[in-house]
């Protein structure tokens, strides 16, 4: 590839390759999933590939020049961009590198990009693109995060280096011609956010298991992991009826019958609510802790759902609005005694939120007669977990939620999962700091409304 006069360029093996000659002697080039035989090396190839992997290197013999176009193609090499002993930007790729487009028109930064800061400088992100771009030199960053041609004339840069920055930008994918994002549902759909948390929760390209991504336990020897029994809120505890699960053996109906029943119902009878018995019974079959072991001083439990690497995090607060035997307001369900410890009074600002908020977000508007609010103290997984710990979270939430579902219709309560809910009211309620304990999921229940009326179905 040419570049302006007055710049170089510079290679380097990219982070997390390994190589390997086979015994045909086919070297052979690996970065967990990746691998690419690149064929059997000569002497200076050999040894320029040695050097590669020492640090970034200028190629100075033209006949090597193939051979490292070759390994950039494939996605290998990292390319640094510099005026004399300057670094100006880096190109570090997490794929292999797409076309070259032609520099767009009217070129905007990417609404999918993110800069981020770094200990060598700023890094420009986005889960489209092939590469990231490390900036060394931060004069360089109001010409790349505004790259239409408006600022040409204000910028300090060299217009060399800025339509280089800018055309190796395009190339990334990190700038696009004005609008090309908006045009199709592929795109629009996708907030940044989540298109960035789905790509960094999964294997895709940024890492791989055991390094940096997975349960890697990065936290032990650093910090003591969290206990699996959170702290308990003062007051007397209520508590709650325990069922006899041999009867529901028996009795209960069977498995086929209850998801073939499921539905999310969001009418209640108010005349005949749901009583705390219903509720104890619920809770017991849903989410009380089975057994507790400690392995190498770390706690783990079982409860009725499962839970990725033991840790269940999840807790659930019960807001009670309409259950008859239990006054309203806000509780905790401590799953190892099986009993409630009440939080906050019903006429608490926060609590009244919480509620109004759930009605809302049940798409009817009908106030729900209990809603169970589940929080994740999120050290429990973030201790061990790294790159997902979040998304396991939202897994558990989700096997939370189907438990509930089955354990209500078998009860033939009215159960309704919903979307979102607030989650400052829940920080203000319980008084947890929300960056250890969070409200995560929202789920009203109620009794179900008399025969014949309408149920809404999911």
């Amino acid at each position: 590839m040419t570049i302006p006069p007055g710049l170089t360029e510079r290679y380097a093996l990219r982070a997390g390759v390994h190589s390997a000659v086979l015994p045909d002697g086919v070297m052979r080039l690996f970065a967990w999933p990746h691998a690419e035989s690149i064929g059997a090396l000569s002497a200076d190839e050999t040894t320029l590939l040695k050097e590669l992997a020492e640090g970034p290197r200028e190629i100075a013999d033209p006949a090597l020049r193939p051979f490292v176009e070759r390994l950039f193609r494939g996605g290998w090499l990292k390319r640094t961009l510099s005026r004399g002993e300057h670094d100006l930007y880096t190109l570090d790729p997490l794929r292999r590198p797409g076309s070259r487009p032609a520099p767009p028109d009217d070129p905007v930064l990417s609404r999918f990009a993110a800069v981020r800061r770094r200990p060598s400088g700023f890094v420009i992100e986005s889960p489209l693109a092939w590469c990231d771009v490390h900036v060394h030199d931060p004069a360089l960053l109001p010409d790349l995060l505004e790259p239409a041609g408006g600022r040409a004339g204000r910028s300090s840069l060299a217009p060399q280096i800025r339509r280089q920055a800018l055309a190796d930008l395009a190339w990334a994918g990190l700038v696009v011609p004005r609008g090309a994002e908006d045009g199709a549902l592929r795109t629009r759909q996708w907030a940044p956010h989540e298109l960035d948390f789905h790509q960094r929760s999964r294997l895709y390209h940024r890492g791989y298991l055991g390094d940096g991504f997975g349960g890697t336990f990065w936290a032990r020897g650093t910090f003591d992991p969290p206990q699996a029994r959170p702290q308990r809120y003062p007051g007397d505890p209520i508590p709650l009826h325990r069922p006899d699960l041999n009867a529901l053996r028996a009795a209960d109906p069977p498995l086929t019958a209850v998801l073939e029943d499921r539905r999310s119902v969001r009418e209640y009878d108010d005349d005949a609510p749901m009583t705390v018995e219903q509720l104890g019974e619920l809770l017991y079959r849903s989410a009380r802790i089975r057994d507790v072991k400690v392995i190498d001083g770390v706690e783990y439990v079982r409860k009725p759902y499962p839970s990725g690497g033991s840790v269940y995090e999840l807790e659930i607060y019960p807001v009670v609005r309409h259950v008859a035997g239990l006054a309203p307001g806000m509780y905790h369900y401590d799953a190892y005694e099986h009993v409630l410890r009440p939080v906050r009074p019903a006429g608490h600002p926060a609590v009244r939120r919480m509620l109004t908020v759930a009605s809302h977000g049940s798409a009817v508007g009908i106030r729900p007669q209990l809603l169970l609010v589940v929080s994740a103290r999120v050290g429990r997984v973030m201790w061990k977990y790294e790159g997902m710990g979040y998304a396991l979270i939202l897994k558990h939430v989700g096997v939370l939620y189907q438990t509930l579902y089955c354990v209500a219709t078998a009860m033939g309560l009215a159960p309704c999962a919903i979307g979102s809910g607030d989650s400052a009211a829940f920080s203000e309620a319980t008084g947890r700091d929300p960056l250890e304990e969070c409200a995560v999921g929202d789920f009203l229940l109620g009794s179900r409304p008399a025969s014949g009326s309408t149920v809404e179905e999911s």
